[in-house]
């Protein structure tokens, strides 16, 4: 015996009173809704969220190298995504910064920093950076920065900065040190 397979015509129509019409009503509305607030919800958080912190990566570090007893030699890798700042801080000892990729916007609060090109052996002065001073430091120009240099530094562009760091700290120093 063959049972027979019902069709469903083009011309019928949903019972929208009927309790399973009701049913799948509530149910279309409930996703409707559930898809409209998600939607609203993560573009809300993408457009109230910050950027990631810079990431540091300590690359090398040796205390008590031989000529700086009570200092530690280093050698690290920050990366500072667009739109990332980084606050008011001071280095305590001497730090050398050079721009792998991008452009840093760079302020100096207190002190001087010196924006340099060209190689070590053969360094070009590009500029001084004052207190009260904002530069842009570029690709393949480098940072001096000394203790009594605070400063601030962001990523207006559009592209992840990289920057190579190497620093004779105080031994127990942390790569930065936060100022109010």
């Amino acid at each position: 015996m063959r049972t027979r397979r019902r069709r469903f015509k083009s011309s019928n129509r949903i019972n929208w009173s009927h309790p399973v019409g009701r049913r799948v009503r509530m149910g279309l509305a409930a996703m409707a809704l559930v898809a409209v607030g998600g939607a609203g919800t993560a573009i809300a958080i993408s457009a109230t969220s910050d950027p990631p912190a810079p990431k540091y990566n300590s690359l090398a570090r040796v205390a008590d190298p031989i000529g700086a007893p009570g200092r530690a030699l280093g050698l690290s890798r920050v990366v500072i995504q667009p739109g990332a700042k980084i606050p008011l801080h001071l280095h305590q000892g001497t730090q050398l910064g050079y721009i792998q990729k991008g452009t840093l916007t760079y302020t100096v609060e207190a002190g001087l920093a010196k924006v340099m090109t060209g190689p070590g052996d053969d360094a070009k002065l590009v500029r001084p950076i004052k207190a009260g001073q904002t530069a842009n430091v570029k690709q393949g120009q480098w940072l001096i920065e000394q203790p009594s240099n605070h400063h601030r530094a962001a990523n207006n562009g559009n592209v992840p900065i990289v920057i190579l760091l190497s620093n004779l700290l105080l031994k127990d120093a942390k790569p930065s040190k936060l100022l109010p």
